[in-house]
């Protein structure tokens, strides 16, 4: 009975979580993007006051988990051009623009703090492949004559 409670619960959580939040979020990669923020980098915890002041801080934790497991998911299942596309779109938004984030992410590798925790170490790697990829090629976007001298 218990576990029928937890479960429920914790739709409950990521219906509100999902219809108040992540609906106002355009774009895959800007949702995990977000999901990652929410994650204490040094705890692996996730935090969300609105959340937090309505939910237990357990059903907190799985469904922002589950969220942040499941965008991610969907990100690795999209053609490598609609991830291009929704990574250009995501990265155009942030300071600094479309550039700036690009050179930025390359030079730090900042996209593996977008991974979650629970994701297989093969999936981190294709995730991780992924993203140097789709980066180099939006670099390269900006100078088209580098990459044919």
């Amino acid at each position: 009975m218990r576990t029928l409670t937890q479960l429920q619960q914790n739709r409950k959580v990521i219906q509100d979580f999902t219809l108040t939040t992540l609906a106002g979020i355009p774009g895959l990669f800007a949702r995990l993007t977000y999901m990652a923020s929410l994650r204490d980098l040094s705890s692996g915890r996730y935090e969300h006051a609105g959340l937090a002041a309505l939910y237990p801080d357990a059903a907190i934790q799985q469904a922002l988990q589950l969220c942040h497991e499941q965008i991610f998911e969907r990100i690795l299942e999209s053609p490598l051009a609609s991830q291009q596309e929704d990574l250009r779109a995501c990265l155009a938004g942030m300071e600094g623009g479309l550039c700036g984030a690009v050179l930025h992410w390359r030079r730090i590798e900042a996209y593996r703090v977008l991974v979650p925790e629970a994701a297989p170490d093969y999936i981190k790697g294709l995730f991780c492949s992924n993203l140097r990829a789709l980066l180099e090629i939006l670099d390269e976007e900006r100078f088209p004559a580098r990459s044919s001298a």
